[in-house]
């Protein structure tokens, strides 16, 4: 009796996984084709950015169905791999290359005022993240043997050095200009970020934790962390990071790992996503959805277990900063909207 009640009990469990991933579906939205967007803020149900390559940045305010569309004057061949937007008409975006550039809109993405500039050689800005409406931090792939941090206070208006405390980078490592998934900014004044590379770790409280991740090449490593009670010290203790190989997108082999006690000690999926990902996001509870190039999976049980229910790629997955939408952006202007 107790064979056939945990039989039992086996498959309502799978049936009920089963339901879960079906009922998931990606919803496309009106993008711009020919654009790859990067960077996503979703600041609630109806108002989101976008922003890519060729210049470009996009606004909704009515949940995606319509975009208004614009290229940032003189930087119509810069690619804004990160957004942060605090409402209809403020945002800050951040450009990869050099020079490292942060760019702040007051009037909706109608001008671009110039808040930062790095003309160093070998300059390569990565990630931008705020806490609240002021305070905000960057982070640049490693320049004169430290990592660049950057710190804002008013808003994005204007960003100074960070003193940093942290262990000097790896040879090889560095930090994807992946949407801007790979740094969190906590309410404690705490920031944690991820690194990839020929090395990949997470950082956190002034010190670095190697991750269970592949690594070792330049395509390999960590791409994004998300905390499920960001608003709690340290972040909680419930934190999930995706990566891989970007190179090998539909490799699964160290793409997830996950810690349930703040970063103590990490453990990696039962059944892992099906691929290379570079975004992923707490969507309730314990369920969580990440995305990369060669698809979406979904997970109901904090990661453990993950099941593919896109094979459409996308390169960031964001939920509403105040609200419940999903929204997801990547290659060739596609956009998408989560529907359950």
């Amino acid at each position: 009796m107790r064979k056939i009640a945990f039989q039992l009990i086996c498959m309502l469990s799978l049936v009920l996984l089963l339901q879960d991933v079906v009922a998931q579906k990606i919803q496309d939205l009106p993008g711009r084709e020919g654009v790859s967007f990067r960077g996503l803020s979703v600041v609630n149900d109806r108002l989101l950015w976008v922003s890519g390559n060729k210049g470009t940045v996009g606004r909704s305010t009515d949940g995606g169905k319509s975009f208004q569309w614009m290229t940032v004057k003189g930087h119509e061949k810069r690619d804004f791999r990160d957004i942060e937007a605090f409402d209809a008409v403020t945002a800050v975006i951040l450009a990869v290359d050099s020079p490292g550039l942060i760019l702040r809109t007051f009037d909706g993405g109608e001008s671009w005022q110039e808040v930062y500039r790095d003309n160093r050689s070998g300059i390569f800005l990565d990630a931008l993240h705020f806490r609240n409406k002021d305070e905000g931090m960057a982070v640049g792939d490693p320049i004169d043997g430290k990592i660049l941090l950057l710190r804002t206070a008013d808003g994005g208006r204007s960003w100074q050095p960070y003193p940093n405390t942290y262990p000097a980078p790896i040879e090889g490592e560095a930090f994807f200009a992946a949407s801007g998934g790979n740094m969190v900014t906590l309410k404690k004044a705490e920031t944690i970020f991820v690194s990839g590379g020929k090395q990949s770790r997470v950082f956190y409280a002034g010190q670095a934790f190697e991750l269970p991740l592949k690594q070792g090449e330049t395509s390999t490593g960590a791409n994004a962390i998300a905390l499920k009670y960001p608003n709690r010290k340290r972040g909680g203790r419930h934190w999930v990071v995706v990566g891989g190989d970007f190179g090998k997108d539909k490799e699964k082999d160290g793409n997830f790992c996950f810690t349930q006690d703040g970063g103590a000690s990490w453990q990696q999926a039962t059944a892992p996503p099906q691929g290379y990902r570079s975004g992923i996001s707490y969507v309730r509870g314990n369920q969580l959805i990440a995305c990369g190039t060669s698809g979406v999976d979904w997970s109901r049980d904090g990661g453990r277990n993950w099941t593919l229910f896109s094979s459409v790629g996308y390169h960031v997955v964001q939920k509403a900063k105040d609200g419940k939408a999903v929204y997801l952006a990547g290659g060739n202007g596609r956009i998408g909207k989560l529907v359950r």
